[in-house]
């Protein structure tokens, strides 16, 4: 089967520690087909010099953002500029397993889905374990989505055959989640892949160290992106906030 091309998005604002690991987890897939777009969003160290030294391999393209703009319209950026038929997600503090695109594509086109996603485990700074597993479910509903965001961005793949380029919307936060609801929303539910193929870093600039703090663009998301009446916006977030107070009560892995 020849291998169809992916396209790896990976946004970049002073990730001078960790950037270069984060692509080599990338040129190291088994699976070869690849660009890998490296989008920077007007960094203060020398996240630009390491793109630079990087942008010299044939697979990696480097954009600069003219202005400090965020995560999504960096992300956003990225989508515009690829040439893949799958779009993936990787932050560059983050890495994925040699065999992830290898394992992941196939399925999903077995699958005949828009979107998939895979298992991934929580590392620390220093790449130790953090002992934690956040699995994938095997099937993902826009109104399990409503509820709950299961979709690791650092994990997520979409098929540009089925649903075409999407984009992600302008909030500082939870701009993925509103991506994976669109299309789910029009494409039919989301597959998960329960394989452990990524690792997410825990760091002091980490959102998962300050989950709280996206409480509000919850919110947005349901009112403004996905439409929803304020009653109908309420019981879905009123899932976010019981499902947050059991993981801060230890009640829920």
């Amino acid at each position: 089967m020849d291998e169809p091309l992916v396209s790896v998005i990976i946004p970049v604002y002073n990730a001078e520690h960790y950037l270069r690991s984060s692509v080599q987890s990338v040129l190291d897939q088994s699976w070869k087909q690849l660009e890998i777009l490296l989008i920077d969003d007007c960094s203060t160290d020398n996240s630009r010099e390491i793109m630079l030294e990087l942008s010299v391999h044939p697979n990696i393209r480097s954009i600069y953002m003219p202005v400090n703009s965020g995560a999504a319209a960096t992300r956003n950026a990225g989508i515009l500029e690829a040439t893949g038929r799958f779009i993936a997600f990787l932050d560059a503090d983050d890495r994925w397993m040699p065999d992830k695109l290898e394992r992941q594509i196939p399925f999903m086109m077995r699958e005949k889905c828009a979107l998939t996603c895979t298992a991934y485990d929580w590392v620390e700074a220093n790449g130790a374990p953090a002992g934690r597993t956040i699995h994938a479910p095997q099937t993902i509903t826009h109104r399990d989505l409503l509820k709950h965001n299961s979709i690791g961005c650092l994990t997520a793949v979409y098929d540009t055959t089925i649903c075409g380029k999407l984009y992600m919307p302008d909030t500082p936060q939870r701009h993925d989640w509103g991506l994976w609801l669109s299309i789910t929303r029009q494409f039919g539910p989301a597959k998960g892949l329960d394989l452990v193929l990524a690792a997410y870093r825990l760091h002091d600039q980490s959102l998962s160290r300050n989950k709280l703090r996206s409480a509000r663009y919850n919110w947005i998301i349901l009112r403004e992106h996905e439409g929803l009446s304020r009653p109908v916006a309420a019981w879905y977030y009123l899932h976010f906030l019981i499902r947050k107070s059991w993981k801060y009560l230890g009640w829920n892995s």
